[in-house]
């Protein structure tokens, strides 16, 4: 069961948008203001509400760490906060001055992305407030982006209906029409999948649009196997356009607003509604799940946030009463070893763990020394441009072990990244 346990009716106009961190819920509106509460008793923090923005703010996004706040506005600006002061950190002008729709932090916080109305899409640097790369779409407004859990792609979407594809450089790597009458939102799961058929693993992305569907795909990028995004499934509970959705933290839910002013609550793994909520008055225009507890919230037109908590166990949650019998590593499967690599951004390693039958056992009993002599897996971290040189140079040995490289692709080690631009985030002003 659904409850809704808490309504904030703050705002002055529209509700666009709504975001989660660890500890606080963010809301931006037609009003101009971004406000901020507090998880524990959704009081309104101190500095609350956020105003610079001198027209309708229309979406927010915390940092991965919830020390940063974006927001963007059709006042051609993207503006980053210092969430526990509301101090603003940088205003960041999208170069051709259109209004900003939508903004996204990538999973490493090292990155922002800005989509505008004219089509623009700005990659910022999240640490210097610098433009890094802007590129643009063929036609219509941006107004949907989401980054793969792994970082190194993103997708945009506009209001012609076009899904498109991007890498961590702004490389287009596909585009398709994916909504006939435009898209409104689109997410990922941060959760990756299985595919049976050929044994890979995949992340879930669902699109929404004017079509008053909600559309499933999955997604899988390697440097071995190249990009790939495939439809999947279309969820048809709207009877009229749907302009959010949101996946749950543990992907095993997925949320949706409507314009038919209805909230649905979908079983991501057999695509079953689980819940219908009615209580808005007019359009549902914003949902987001909380990270780490059982609460999702909703914005509207009628200018209020719903918030809802689930009960302690969800029919999802009961289900996977299996998977958390599994929590401990030692109990993984070589299919649950694949899945963690994938989510750590190590997807090239997927192949050669299956070939040595590694399974969380195993796992946990790997060193420097049996992944350099029996995986062939150098085990060290370089800077990606000294290795680049050295290869370039055609050394095929590790230039620590000396031994042979079995290959030249370079495999990010992006935990290393993360808490890099994290440590980064805290520390600089």
């Amino acid at each position: 069961m659904v409850k809704l346990i808490h309504t904030l009716a703050d705002h002055g106009d529209d509700v666009n948008c709504c975001a989660f961190s660890s500890s606080l819920l963010a809301t931006c509106s037609l009003d101009k203001t971004i406000r901020l509460y507090s998880l524990s008793d959704f009081t309104e923090l101190p500095h609350s509400p956020l105003k610079f923005h001198t027209y309708a703010v229309h979406c927010c996004c915390f940092s991965p760490s919830g020390h940063v706040l974006a927001s963007c506005s059709t006042d051609g600006t993207t503006v980053l906060w210092n969430t526990q002061t509301g101090e603003t950190l940088a205003v960041m002008e999208q170069p051709t001055g259109s209004p900003v729709r939508v903004c996204r932090f990538s999973p490493d916080s090292t990155c922002l992305v800005s989509g505008a109305a004219d089509g623009t899409v700005v990659l910022w640097n999240a640490q210097t407030y610098k433009l890094y790369r802007c590129g643009s779409v063929k036609d219509g407004s941006l107004v949907a982006c989401a980054f793969s859990p792994t970082g190194n792609l993103f997708v945009t979407g506009s209001s012609c209906g076009d899904l498109t594809v991007w890498d961590d450089k702004m490389r287009c790597l596909h585009s398709e029409k994916a909504h006939d009458l435009g898209i409104t939102c689109c997410d990922f799961s941060s959760q990756p999948v299985s595919d049976g058929e050929q044994g890979l693993h995949f992340f879930r992305l669902a699109s929404c649009g004017q079509d008053c569907q909600i559309k499933i795909w999955v997604v899988s990028f390697t440097h071995i196997l190249g990009f790939e995004l495939r439809y999947k499934s279309t969820l048809n509970g709207h009877c009229a356009p749907v302009l959010a959705c949101a996946f749950s933290h543990n992907g095993q839910m997925l949320v949706s607003g409507s314009v038919d002013k209805s909230v649905i609550v979908y079983d991501t793994n057999t695509e079953n509604i689980l819940h219908t909520l009615t209580q808005h008055t007019r359009y549902v225009t914003s949902c987001a799940f909380a990270p780490n507890t059982l609460l999702f919230a909703t914005g509207s037109m009628d200018k209020t946030v719903n918030i809802w908590q689930f009960d302690l166990e969800t029919p999802c949650q009961a289900r996977s009463t299996e998977d958390q019998a599994k929590q401990f590593t030692e109990d993984w499967s070589e299919d649950d070893v694949s899945m963690w690599l994938c989510a750590q951004g190590l997807s090239d390693l997927v192949g050669v763990f299956k070939m040595n039958n590694i399974d969380g056992r195993e796992l946990l009993n790997l060193t420097k020394e049996s992944l350099a002599d029996d995986l062939k897996i150098d085990g060290y971290s370089y800077e990606k441009e000294a290795m680049e040189n050295w290869i370039s140079k055609k050394k095929r040995t590790s230039p620590m072990t000396n031994l042979v490289l079995p290959s030249m692709v370079l495999t990010p080690n992006r935990t290393l990244k993360m808490a890099i631009s994290r440590w980064l985030e805290t520390h600089q002003k």
